[in-house]
């Protein structure tokens, strides 16, 4: 793993950082893949009960997808790529743009400094993943249009004041701040949190195409890297039968 995602534990809260300050904090190729294999060591650690998401510095939460390295945005996604009943706070400054406004949408809380900007410009560029269609259940349908369509930044509290962030705090507090809700949370009944979780993530909210075809691509790299999968390549090339164990 490289250094452009940052793990911090701080007690039972783990804090991931996606550093790339020059950049924007960009999500490259290795942002998203670095993300994803972070978040699958956070879920298999017990002593780990709550993630928060954030970007290096005040001034950008993240530019969004990096256009001169562009990543498979899904694997970095909360509920898609992202794959845990734990919860997930998105701690935000700065710039928030359009695969990074992905994330956040689809993290269950949001911490947001006063300087944060929500900002979905795809229209504008002519390409679009598709997920932020998402956005539509989990605010107002027109408000949800009109940051897709209309590709204008919202302002921190106007996202807070149609219910896309929990909380505004001052700059430089976000993180502190959802490191303070995460640690509440980690005192709370684990199954409980991640059974409601699990409800209204898989049976509550509405899924888009892009969101569905995302969970379809992690249960297909599953296969792809599982024991199995590798199995069967070496047997294909040995010309012998292969042996399968089921992982």
């Amino acid at each position: 793993m490289s250094d452009v995602v940052k793990v911090d534990r701080q007690g039972a809260v783990t804090v991931f950082t996606i550093n790339r300050p020059d950049k924007g904090n960009a999500i490259s190729r290795a942002v998203a893949a670095d993300m994803q294999a972070a978040f699958v060591e956070f879920d298999a650690d017990d002593a780990q009960r709550v993630a928060v998401i954030t970007g290096a510095g005040d001034r950008n939460f993240s530019a969004g997808a990096d256009v001169t390295d562009l990543p498979e945005l899904w694997r970095c996604i909360p509920t898609v790529g992202i794959q845990t009943e734990k919860p997930v706070i998105a701690a935000t400054s700065g710039w928030v743009v359009g695969g990074a406004m992905v994330m956040t949408m689809m993290a269950d809380l949001c911490i947001s400094s006063e300087s944060t900007k929500f900002y979905y410009p795809e229209a504008k560029l002519g390409f679009t993943g598709g997920i932020i269609s998402g956005l539509a259940g989990r605010i107002p349908h027109k408000i949800a249009m009109e940051i897709i369509m209309m590709c204008k930044p919202m302002e921190a509290k106007r996202a807070y004041d149609v219910g896309l962030v929990n909380k505004l705090v001052p700059v430089g507090k976000q993180v502190e701040e959802a490191v303070a809700w995460g640690q509440e949370l980690a005192t709370y009944a684990p199954l409980v949190l991640s059974t409601i979780k699990r409800f209204i993530t898989q049976q509550v909210l509405p899924k888009g195409p892009s969101e569905l075809m995302g969970h379809a691509m992690v249960d297909l790299e599953r296969v792809r890297v599982s024991e199995d999968g590798q199995e069967g390549g070496r047997a294909f090339r040995e010309k012998r039968t292969p042996v399968f164990k089921g992982r």
